[in-house]
């Protein structure tokens, strides 16, 4: 009996250690998701990128978080192999310290943290703050995980189970290794692992050398996390944790063996089990980083070859065709929906293609990005065209009446993507124009102020994408209070703006219309891809009819 409370209790703190990681992730991710994508496509030099790494991660809480970030823009083309080769290296090391920060004592912070963070995440209704209130109770959350663990273990540390099972992976460091693999592959998460691994040593749970060889298990097993999820990714984006994999593995595997048969474990047992544990950690990660640095250009060669631009026996396959609009499922009107929400998905790419090149349209020298990203505006009126014609095609009487008004409503958001497509293609591209004409450069903060809301744009596209395909009624309300706080940036950025012109400065008269009509356009891009959510709301009874208010002769009695 006193096993099967073991495992109750093991798995319920696991869960909530889980879960906690995940809401800090999420937290930073809702508030800072937008910025973190100019972090990693800056050019930065290899020292560089490697400090975005670890800074990210140290964010994120998570290492494979960063491989995926990275991995998404090289498929894109946005990021080169050896830079994102190094922000995933220093992404491992910022897991690491990570570590560090959360093995501390601080369960005595735990009630503040739910308190301070319970209250702005329940009363506040700016974003940041609900957010931030999000974070401190998910840090509030680790640590109580961490004290259920210790808990977990303590009835059973005496007894004979707990004593035969550490004994023995002390005993045989290869099956410690494959099990640390194995524990951090299933937990999706290396930090979860690895702070569980350090509270089992910290409380003589298992030795020391156990531990070692988990920890080094973990970091093989958590670079077997982004391979996973990346799947289904072109080669092209995959080459990175791939490279990774075969680096974090291969010297995981050399340290595991020189400890354990050349040299003895215990010799980095320099303070207490649990804290040399995390030293050993750092350190692995460390000079890990410090080994293959120099070398990441080089090793593009090699895993080119291993995984070339077109992934093995795609070329054999036919080739897929333009559009996602299946016309054999016209008489399925749920085939026939779901072939038009693949068409939706494609068309938002390819509007959140053109609005990509925001930045290159705005610190263009010649007109050459503009009439590209004209062309891109082409084919989404194309694509609606297609949609259009779809739709027309279904026979109306096979549909039910639920149906139909969701087919409705996806004809509606093709409508509204189109729109944003020429906002981007006519009315951002005549702007930058006359920029470039001018010869005309924003004030500092004028452009900060822009390039924050093409970030919160760019989160958006993503979240209507999700919104999309999911149906998801949490999704569509997150996405409506981002398009709220969108339109309180913009007018906050307006605020500013006018003050600068009362303030006399010259880059702020010159470019005032450019940047005024700047945030028009992208207000309105943002409402035409945010009109994914209202369906959604409706349906659930989430949405009001209308704002005004209903009994105006009552207000005015009352006044």
């Amino acid at each position: 009996m006193a096993i099967v409370t073991f495992v109750i209790s093991l798995a319920g703190a696991t869960m909530l250690l889980l879960f906690a990681v995940r809401m800090v992730r999420t937290g930073i991710e809702r508030s800072f998701g937008a910025a973190f994508q100019r972090m990693l496509t800056e050019n930065h030099s290899l020292i560089g990128a490697s400090f975005t790494g670890v800074f990210l991660a140290v964010v994120l809480q998570s290492s494979a978080a960063v491989a995926l970030l990275a991995t998404g823009f090289a498929a894109s083309g946005y990021l080169a192999f050896p830079t994102g080769l190094a922000i995933v290296l220093g992404g491992d090391l910022g897991s690491a310290l990570i570590i560090q920060i959360l093995s501390f004592k601080l369960d005595w912070l735990v009630p503040l943290l739910l308190a301070v963070g319970g209250w702005l995440f329940v009363k506040v209704e700016n974003k940041r703050g609900r957010q931030f209130g999000r974070i401190l109770m998910g840090v509030a959350f680790i640590l109580i995980s961490l004290q259920f663990l210790r808990e977990a273990v303590e009835p059973i540390r005496d007894s004979a189970f707990l004593p035969a099972v550490s004994g023995y992976l002390a005993r045989d460091f290869l099956t410690a290794f494959i099990v640390g693999a194995a524990l951090a592959f299933v937990m999706h998460s290396s930090v979860a692992a690895i702070l569980m691994c350090v509270t089992l040593v910290q409380i003589g749970a298992i030795p020391f050398a156990a531990a070692l060889s988990l920890l080094l298990g973990a970091n093989l097993g958590s670079a077997f996390i982004p391979i996973w999820l990346t799947r289904g990714m072109p080669n092209a984006g995959r080459r990175i944790p791939f490279a990774n994999l075969v680096l974090r593995g291969s010297w995981a595997l050399i340290v595991l063996l020189v400890i354990n048969l050349l040299a003895d474990p215990d010799l980095l047992l320099l303070v207490s089990p649990g804290q040399s544990l995390i030293y050993a950690h750092i350190g692995f990660n460390l000079s890990l980083l410090v080994l293959v640095l120099p070398f990441c250009g080089l090793i593009e060669g090699p895993i080119t070859q291993l995984l070339p631009k077109h992934n093995r026996g795609q070329s054999a396959l036919p080739e897929q065709p333009a559009s996602a609009l299946d016309p054999a499922a016209l008489d399925a009107p749920q085939q026939a929906i779901a072939s038009l929400k693949r068409e939706l998905l494609r068309m938002i790419g390819q509007v959140e293609r053109m609005f990509r090149t925001v930045p290159q349209l705005y610190n263009a020298t010649d007109s050459s990005v503009l009439r590209a990203t004209r062309a891109l505006d082409d084919e989404v009126n194309e694509m609606l065209s297609g949609i259009r014609t779809y739709v027309a095609s279904m026979p109306q009487e096979s549909c039910s009446k639920d149906e139909t008004k969701t087919i409705r409503g996806l004809m509606e958001y093709a409508i509204r993507l189109e729109a944003a497509g020429d906002v981007i293609g006519r009315k951002l591209t005549s702007v930058a124009k006359e920029k470039l004409d001018g010869h005309l450069s924003f004030s500092q903060e004028g452009w900060a102020e822009l390039v924050r809301m093409y970030e919160a744009v760019c989160a958006n596209f993503h979240l209507a994408s999700n919104v999309l395909v999911s149906d998801d009624l949490e999704s569509a309300r997150l996405l409506v209070v981002e398009k709220a706080e969108f339109k309180r940036a913009e007018r906050k950025s307006r605020k500013y703006h006018l003050a600068r012109l009362q303030n006399g400065r010259v880059e702020s008269f010159d470019t005032s219309d450019i940047h005024l009509e700047t945030l028009r356009a992208l207000r309105d891009i943002n409402n035409h891809i945010a009109a994914i959510a209202y369906p959604i709301l409706y349906r659930n009874g989430q949405l009001l009819e209308t704002r005004l208010i209903e009994d105006l002769d009552a207000k005015e009695v009352s006044d």
